[in-house]
């Protein structure tokens, strides 16, 4: 295992779909323990492939008080959401240095191939729900900034560039 680097923004692969995972295979198992401990020496509760320079529809969420609950997820795809929202504080190591707060829906059921193949379907709610819609907007090349207004967005950059 590996704690690999995270691409700087704005790297153009921050922007980019990334491509489905055709299957999981013991290349893709030892990515997701990459990441893993990639996300545990941040730290933090999510991390998607392309923030390591991955270009795959891979992600890990572990947002448990104890840690070691990761849930790998090859192609997740959000297939409903609450419609109550949530704030929660949002960062990226991949933009260190500044924060926004997001509103998010509480709780999402999502679907994914877990790391033995197997199509799975899971509810989440509040930082499990919250992280996984985060790393699955960067799997869509989407930053949690982008969920800001301009201007608020156009204060954040800003805000990065200087402390860069």
């Amino acid at each position: 295992m590996t704690v690999r680097p995270f691409v700087p923004w704005p790297d153009k692969r921050l922007r980019t779909v990334c491509a489905p995972v055709p299957e999981v295979t013991d290349q893709i198992r030892a990515i997701w323990e990459d990441m893993i401990e990639t996300m545990e020496a941040m730290p933090g509760v999510g991390l998607a492939a392309p923030q390591i320079g991955v270009m795959l529809r891979l992600a890990v969420v572990d947002a448990s008080d104890t840690r070691g609950q990761a849930i790998r997820m090859a192609n997740p795809e959000i297939l409903h959401a609450s419609v109550t929202f949530r704030e929660h504080d949002e960062a990226s190591p991949n933009l260190p240095g500044v924060h926004a707060t997001i509103s998010r829906p509480r709780a999402v059921t999502v679907a994914y191939l877990d790391e033995t193949g197997t199509r799975v379907e899971k509810d989440l709610v509040g930082l499990w729900a919250t992280s996984v819609q985060h790393q699955v907007d960067h799997l869509n090349g989407r930053m949690y900034f982008d969920l800001l207004s301009k201007v608020k967005r156009d204060m954040l950059l800003r805000k990065a560039r200087k402390k860069g």
